[in-house]
């Protein structure tokens, strides 16, 4: 509507929909925007209620597009609006413009809203207090949360997750993965144990005849164990890191760690050595496909450099490159490779760490992914 400012479909920003106050009718014919209303007009009751304007600012602003969430008021508080939008009719221009008025008055009146209840206190907070402080918070209030707890669940990683799926009951992972996108409930669904996951999914067909008082409080429940979880120092496994650490590092350093790692725990060096991507691992894990990126992407003299300077199980990679890019360029290649002549060795291993750099941030900008021993 023409002269009226933006405003926010949270319901936060808004007075309450009963805080109106009593206003007399106005007079004269007219309508909403681009609705056409009969030439009689009935007149709105002397005084309006508050309910009624508030029900009148609600028409206003879904005659102009906005979406107002209103599903977390309480019952009682939607049941007076609908009623309210069910008993009026028509009411006059100068009657919509009052009541416009007066609302835009009371918002201008608000300094300042706040979400109201702790949850909502803590997502304004969400990154100025700590993650201990927060969970501390809600560990004394109960886990008593005033929005709902499911919104916050679905942020959560899956593997964050998973140590709540595998202690529950099973009809309580089937409302857990009900209330999650499919996408991250099919993820949790392929780490959980063959028969249990067979149950948890049987009990989803189930769950048609459990209240939302019910998904609320496991929604709560579910919510209190995430808090009560302690925050991780590393984003990543160890096995990552270490993967990570020896991507770089050179073949004597990384050859010695892990063979040091298989004495300690073989398994751990196992799982090290799924997430180490080095030159030698380029042929068999980049599709041939990809080769054209990752030659687009380095830089032409590290890349003359490393292919140059491959040697033992790196020449496997360097013929597969060689060999998956147009004849004229592979040769073009290979006659700067002859004209560089025998390069150190530490140059040789700075070009191809470059190029497992430019794959792995390929990889991360997914441009590429890389191949794992189940891919055929």
């Amino acid at each position: 509507m023409d002269g009226l400012p933006q405003i926010s479909d949270d319901m936060g920003d808004l007075p309450a929909l009963s805080d109106l106050p009593d206003m007399e009718g106005g007079s004269g014919d007219g309508g909403i925007d681009g609705m056409e209303f009969p030439s009689t007009v009935s007149r709105m009751p002397t005084p309006m209620s508050r309910k009624a304007k508030a029900a009148v600012i609600v028409r206003i602003l879904a005659s102009e597009n906005v979406k107002l969430s209103l599903a977390h008021f309480p019952e009682k508080t939607q049941v007076e609006l609908a009623r309210q939008m069910t008993d009026l009719r028509h009411i006059d221009r100068n009657t919509m413009v009052a009541v416009v008025e007066e609302f835009l008055q009371e918002l201008e009146a608000i300094g300042v809203s706040f979400p109201g209840g702790l949850e909502g206190a803590l997502n304004l907070l969400d990154g100025t207090i700590s993650p201990d402080t927060a969970a501390k918070l809600r560990k004394q209030a109960g886990f008593s949360l005033t929005g709902d707890p499911w919104e916050r669940i679905a942020e959560i990683d899956a593997e964050r997750l998973l140590p709540i799926l595998e202690t529950e009951s099973v009809e309580v992972c089937a409302v857990i993965l009900s209330k999650l996108k499919v996408a991250k409930a099919a993820a949790l669904l392929s780490m959980i144990p063959g028969d249990r996951a067979r149950r948890v999914a049987y009990a989803i067909s189930k769950t048609a005849s459990v209240s939302p008082g019910v998904v609320q409080r496991i929604g709560i429940s579910v919510a209190g164990q995430l808090d009560s979880q302690p925050p991780k120092a590393f984003s990543d496994a160890p096995t990552e890191r270490v993967g990570a650490i020896l991507n770089f590092s050179n073949a004597s350093t990384r050859d010695g760690v892990l063979e040091g790692l298989d004495e300690r725990d073989k398994e751990f060096a196992e799982e090290v050595r799924k997430n180490i991507f080095t030159f030698a691992n380029i042929a068999t894990r980049v599709d041939a496909r990809d080769v054209s990126k990752i030659t687009r992407a380095v830089e032409q003299e590290m890349l003359i450099k490393a292919l140059a300077g491959a040697k033992g199980d790196a020449e496997a990679s360097r013929d597969f490159i060689l060999g998956n890019m147009s004849k004229r360029m592979a040769d073009g290649l290979r006659e700067e490779m002859d004209a560089l002549g025998a390069i150190k060795d530490t140059e040789a291993e700075e070009a191809m760490n470059a190029v497992v750099s430019t794959i792995r941030d390929l990889e991360t900008d997914g441009d590429l992914i890389l191949l794992t021993g189940d891919d055929e």
